[in-house]
Order: C-alpha cells, then sequence, then structure tokens
C-alpha cells in the first residue's frame, strides 16, 4: 500500500514556490532499513521532482536514535 501521493507531497511544494525538498518519515520499529516501498516512493518523488524543476535534497528515514539517508545509499 503506497500512503505516500507524489500529487500530495508537491501540492505544499509549489504552493510555498520552493526549489528543492527534503522529505522523511520514520520507523517505529528503530530499524533505518529501507523497505521496498521506501525506494519505490522516493524514486517517484524524484520523478516527480525532475518534471516540475523541484530537486529532492533526500529521503530519511528515522528512528528514535539514528537515520538513514536514502541518497547516501544511491537510491537516487
Amino acid at each position: 500500500m503506497n500512503l505516500t501521493s507524489p500529487r500530495e507531497v508537491f501540492k505544499i511544494v509549489i504552493m510555498q514556490n520552493a526549489a528543492s525538498i527534503l522529505v522523511a518519515h520514520n520507523h517505529v520499529s528503530a530499524n533505518c532499513t529501507s523497505s521496498p516501498e521506501d525506494i519505490r516512493v522516493t524514486k517517484r518523488l524524484q520523478q516527480a521532482g525532475e518534471i516540475l524543476s523541484v530537486e529532492l535534497i533526500d529521503h530519511l528515514i528515522v528512528t528514535s536514535n539514528k537515520f538513514t539517508s536514502l541518497k547516501e545509499r544511491g537510491y537516487f
């Protein structure tokens, strides 16, 4: 199930006239490993950003004591 719609994310971005965004979400399990869905959402957001000329700076997965950067992991 995909709960993140690029349309909803970029609606706010466009209304704020933003040139770039950083997205983040939490994993309550304390596991920062990205899921296949996390990677799919990241790629869709990057593609949508390219079309709209809005740079996706990073997508972070955060827990209570650490984080993972999907950009550093090479997912986009």
